[in-house]
């Protein structure tokens, strides 16, 4: 029966759109992650003065020969160099490996931090529900990333105080979710079951409740991957993430923001790179959800 299951299960991911396209993209990204130093052409910090402001080749109406003839490096540049000729595909491509790192590795920081709290809260109640929402709801009064750009300007810059920061500040929106489901989790027979049977509370949260939640945690974190993607590139724009030199999305749109009339591809690429990553997350998440809960699916 579980076999079957399974393969159902399958078959309706693999029939999804969402799930489809929102994985290809999410596939894509990894891979530039895995692999930025043999998939990128160049070194994203190689400069040639010669060839600053190259356009993209598809920019120039896509004639690499006519390109080429003019500038015998521009044919490399496929997707065009920067005020200082560095390639701007190399630099997207090793953006993405920032990206990566920052979304994976926050989301799944934040997620176990406010799934933990979430959990406690909604299955004990009482003061112990009463005193983490309290907490939620100062924590979650402050703007979001005002709060992660004080916060990373007390840490310092650099990968870990960004993800950091990012942890600090998102947490709460895996516990109150999390929380909410768990209360409604709590009220059901199995829990009532499971606590007269003398199970430990431990085990009734993490083999009867997580369970149950997984799908919608599934959700939470792939938008949290996205949103981090954002914040990561916020706090690029304005010089507070990375250390410097290293190539971030962010970075390069705050870098092509100062030549938007003259090189409109240093801005629009990375944005365009971070759009298409989001709206990937996004649907990857949404598609999960709605094949793996039972509620949705219904």
């Amino acid at each position: 029966m579980s076999e079957r299951q399974s393969v159902s299960t399958t078959q309706r991911l693999l029939r999804d759109p969402r799930v489809l396209i929102g994985g290809a993209i999410c596939a894509v990204l990894l891979i530039l992650a895995l692999f930025a130093g043999w998939i990128a052409p160049l070194d994203p910090e190689d400069q040639d003065l010669g060839a600053s402001f190259a356009a993209p080749l598809l920019w120039s109406g896509g004639d690499a020969a006519a390109a080429e003839e003019i500038d015998p490096d521009a044919a490399r540049h496929w997707l065009g160099t920067d005020n200082l000729g560095r390639d701007v595909l190399s630099r997207l491509v090793h953006g993405a490996r920032t990206a990566v790192i920052v979304a994976t590795v926050s989301a799944l920081l934040a997620g176990v931090v406010g799934t933990l709290l979430g959990l406690l809260a909604g299955y004990f109640g009482g003061r112990v529900d009463a005193l983490i929402s309290r907490i939620v709801d100062v924590w979650m009064s402050f703007p979001p990333v005002l709060l992660a750009i004080v916060l990373v300007s007390l840490i310092g810059t650099g990968l870990t105080s960004v993800i950091a920061a990012i942890v600090i500040v998102d947490w709460t929106r895996f516990c109150r979710v999390v929380r909410a489901e768990a209360q409604a989790q709590t009220a059901l027979d199995y829990v009532t079951s499971a606590r007269m049977l003398g199970l430990p509370a431990r085990r009734i949260l993490l083999s009867e409740i997580l369970p149950n939640v997984a799908p919608l945690l599934i959700t939470l974190v792939t938008l949290e991957m996205g949103i981090a993607i954002v914040v990561e590139a916020m706090l690029s724009f304005v010089g507070l993430s990375v250390a410097s030199g290293a190539t971030t999305w962010g970075g390069m749109i705050g870098e092509g923001r100062l030549y938007i009339n003259q090189a409109p591809w240093l801005m629009l690429l990375p944005m365009l790179a971070m759009i298409v990553s989001v709206l990937g997350l996004n649907a990857l998440g949404d598609g999960l959800r709605r094949q793996l809960d039972p509620v949705v699916r219904r």
